[in-house]
């Protein structure tokens, strides 16, 4: 995750691009691990929260990835609004 740095750090400032850690349980790790394992499935998040104390809380999900019958659904519908959209504005 990138959180810039304070412009009014000095040495102090931390790396903007480092790798933050997890704060989950063991048995919650290797739940997800496990899950992930399975095809098609990622994590993502979904809100992330900071707090007056100025930590981060990050809300994530699992997820499956569409499917290709679905992608090709989605995209008819919206050229299909975009095709809609263009007959109504008038020149």
């Amino acid at each position: 995750m990138n959180i810039a740095e304070y412009s009014y750090g000095s040495y102090n400032n931390h790396e903007p691009r480092r790798d933050r850690k997890l704060l989950m349980n063991r048995r919650e790790l290797n739940k997800l691990e496990r899950k992930l394992k399975d095809k098609g499935l990622t994590i993502i998040p979904t809100k992330l929260f900071i707090n007056e104390n100025g930590y981060a809380k990050l809300e994530i999900a699992l997820a499956r990835g569409k499917k290709l019958y679905d992608k090709r659904e989605d995209m008819k519908r919206k050229d299909a609004k975009r095709e809609m959209d263009r007959m109504k504005k008038p020149r």
